[in-house]
């Protein structure tokens, strides 16, 4: 049986932890696989890993400490400054050190890497006979700096791993343009499972999920909700997820006295936002950006129609406008509140896009993107 390598930052909460979480679950029946995770943030993975997984951190003492640095930054204390900013030095050199020589080590025959910092690593110091693939989650929002890293550390990889098509067709452009040999590929992420029963969407209730940060957009959801609930003021809004947004949330909430309206749930396992799931109409996006946006094939996964802003770039190859959904160009607040009335107040169309949802979410069930994986593994350049 082979042997696959995916190196981790870390195996906390967040979109690509969870991809490599589940990318792990998916192969370890016909592959030997690890997880090799610079950090350990917690004592178990915030996502569950089979026992045929193994697990093994390089760093357990020292954690990143960006938010303690910036904190000392904003309050202006010096020496709190200064011991941050040595601690992150440190743990920073320690993470190069500690990461690279287990890229150096590892004798596996695929090693995967999540960040393009670790693709640029295992260019250079994985194991030359290895198959070596990068896994690129996030969009560019055409920062072409960005654009030129990602093509810069794909120098010495034999495959990129797209999570949309249309990425997919932009590096495959870009890889063409530097004469790389690296193939790009797309596969997207999948839906961990597709209920048996989807939403009967009755229920006058929306959903979002995310992280409450600022790039998800939330204070202005409260700000749309705001304007929505004025029209339809027997609507719920149900909001999943933490972060460092969440007290400005909170806050905006209470200021527009919309709290028997707005549930904050903070963070929920699976089984819980599924509850939710098969209780909502429709499910809202109102990120600034979004590389995929698995959250929405979730959603569609229950039959509930998906409203998100272009700006949300993965949402883009996913929601067909009065198909599945609608995407508002422009972040129009207006424009998506009228969606918004428009779908509560028309459960024939809440049904017709709900149907068109469910049946697009079953392309990314496991088998098929477990297939996909499979074919680009047996494929060595």
């Amino acid at each position: 049986m082979k042997k696959i390598t995916i190196f981790s930052l870390h195996l906390g909460y967040g979109g690509i932890e969870r991809c490599v979480a589940n990318l792990a679950n998916l192969l370890c029946n016909e592959y030997q696989v690890e997880i090799v995770s610079t950090y350990k943030l917690a004592d178990t993975p915030a996502f569950e890993i089979d026992e045929k997984v193994k697990v093994t951190y390089l760093i357990e003492k020292y954690k990143p400490n960006r938010e303690e640095w910036k904190k000392a930054v904003k309050k202006v204390k010096p020496i709190k400054f200064l011991k941050e900013s040595y601690k992150s030095i440190a743990v920073l050199f320690l993470r190069r050190k500690k990461t690279v020589k287990a890229m150096k080590e590892c004798d596996s025959d695929i090693l995967i890497s999540t960040r393009v910092l670790f693709n640029q690593w295992l260019g250079m110091y994985g194991r030359k006979k290895a198959y070596k693939i990068g896994w690129e989650h996030n969009h560019h929002h055409q920062d072409m700096e960005y654009v030129k890293g990602v093509i810069h550390s794909c120098n010495n990889l034999d495959a990129l791993v797209l999570v949309s098509d249309s990425l997919r067709n932009f590096y495959k452009k870009k890889m063409k343009e530097k004469k790389l040999k690296c193939r790009c590929i797309f596969i997207p992420n999948m839906l961990e499972e597709i209920p048996d029963i989807p939403s009967k969407l009755t229920e006058k209730r929306i959903i979002s999920v995310g992280r409450f940060s600022k790039e998800k957009g939330y204070v202005d959801l409260i700000e749309i909700f705001k304007k929505f609930h004025e029209i339809c003021p027997d609507w719920h809004l149900d909001l999943v997820g933490d972060g460092p947004e969440k007290n400005k949330i909170v806050d905006h909430i209470y200021e527009y006295q919309l709290t028997d309206s707005i549930t904050v749930h903070g963070y929920l396992k699976k089984k819980e936002i599924n509850k939710l799931l098969s209780k909502s109409s429709f499910y809202i996006m109102t990120s600034y950006t979004e590389s995929f946006g698995i959250v929405l094939i979730e959603a569609m996964a229950y039959g509930i129609p998906c409203l998100s802003f272009t700006s949300a770039e993965g949402a883009n190859d996913l929601i067909k406008n009065d198909e599945n959904g609608y995407l508002i160009e422009n972040r129009d607040f207006d424009a998506m509140v009228e969606k918004m009335q428009d779908l509560a107040t028309d459960k024939k169309k809440r049904v017709r896009l709900g149907k068109n949802a469910r049946e697009f979410s079953l392309n990314y069930s496991s088998d098929i993107v477990k297939k996909e994986w499979l074919e680009l593994l047996k494929r060595k350049a």
